[in-house]
């Protein structure tokens, strides 16, 4: 198929509207057939409860060439399965998993000349979202739902591309320990947009979070998990029932243990700790891992010794046998790569 006429390598990472994009809606009780359309246009009622309540879940996936000029996707089983466990939260019905998959694998196909090169340091991200639609005046659930699947052809997340960023510990609570942290709804995103505004304006390109009930350990950023390296190379992820489950710290972990013989720990990280890191990264869809050059912790400067130019030894490598194996020069773990076409 003939590629769309886009600057492919410089790319932002922005919305660009594309041709088709799969709808289905859930009424009296079930999801209907569901299929592609090229109206990009949602119209709902304007008491609809995603307006009233913020009652929607959403994904985030990519789909790439590979290096054999197939078009794939990552592991969108486990996206499957984590909007499942979203919509559970809400009170929303369950897409099923077969089907999130089939309608992923559809709207990638139908927009297969946005699926930018191989080569290009592009990709194509997929944005499947559910939300309730009927009017609900009252504070409960909706009646009926819609599921959407859209997709952009995006580059890299942070501006500049791969480069250490540097980090503030957050005044900012992320996610209650009994709360809504570790799915991915929504209303989370909405809680951190000021404190990220805060952190821009200021000079810095994201938050660390800490816990809410102790403000003592780790949690994640707005829209990554951490991951450090320790000075003998062992692989430390913060552990926290508040955490988002990222499906690419968990491909990561795998990587670092089974490709690279790392030793891998997931633990309750203390803020305390991170001076004596060696490597730290930001990890998730978006940007797989962006390196951490510097964190601040009200005005006390935490450089980390990989410093703030580039990614550090082991970083580098998990970076780039994840990149390998999503781009098909590493061969994946079985069931990893879902082959559009």
């Amino acid at each position: 198929m003939e590629k769309k006429n886009i600057d492919w390598e410089n790319l932002g990472f922005g919305y660009i509207k594309t041709d088709y994009r799969y709808v289905s809606d859930y009424k009296n009780g079930a999801w209907n057939e569901g299929g592609l359309i090229e109206d990009d246009k949602v119209v709902i009622s304007e008491c609809a409860c995603v307006l009233q309540y913020a009652q929607t879940v959403f994904e985030g996936l990519k789909a790439y060439t590979t290096e054999d000029g197939r078009i794939v996707t990552f592991r969108p089983d486990l996206n499957a399965e984590r909007m499942i466990q979203s919509a559970e939260r809400l009170e929303m019905p369950v897409f099923p998993a077969d089907r999130f998959v089939d309608a992923v694998t559809q709207t990638v196909k139908a927009n297969a000349a946005y699926v930018p090169p191989y080569g290009s340091g592009a990709t194509l991200y997929i944005r499947p979202y559910m939300f309730g639609s009927n009017a609900v005046i009252g504070v409960k659930p909706a009646d009926e739902y819609q599921f959407r699947v859209f997709t952009t052809p995006v580059g890299h997340y942070f501006k500049g591309g791969v480069k250490p960023l540097t980090i503030r510990v957050c005044d900012f609570d992320r996610a209650a320990p009994h709360g809504t942290g570790h799915i991915k709804a929504g209303l989370n995103y909405a809680m951190s947009l000021h404190a990220i505004v805060d952190a821009h304006q200021k000079g810095y390109d994201e938050n660390m979070y800490l816990d809410a009930a102790t403000r003592k350990k780790v949690e994640e950023t707005g829209g990554a998990n951490f991951l450090f390296v320790t000075k003998d190379n062992t692989v430390v992820t913060p552990k926290s029932n508040s955490i988002l489950p990222s499906i690419t710290r968990r491909s990561l972990i795998h990587v670092a243990e089974e490709y690279l013989g790392l030793k891998v720990e997931e633990r309750e990280v203390y803020l305390d700790e991170v001076e004596d890191f060696a490597e730290c990264g930001l990890c998730g869809t978006a940007a797989v891992i962006s390196p951490v050059g510097k964190i601040v912790d009200h005005g006390k400067e935490i450089f980390l010794p990989s410093g703030m130019h580039e990614m550090g030894p082991v970083t580098k490598k998990l970076y780039d046998t994840l990149t390998g194996i999503q781009m098909g020069r590493i061969e994946a773990p079985e069931g990893w790569i879902h082959v559009i076409e």
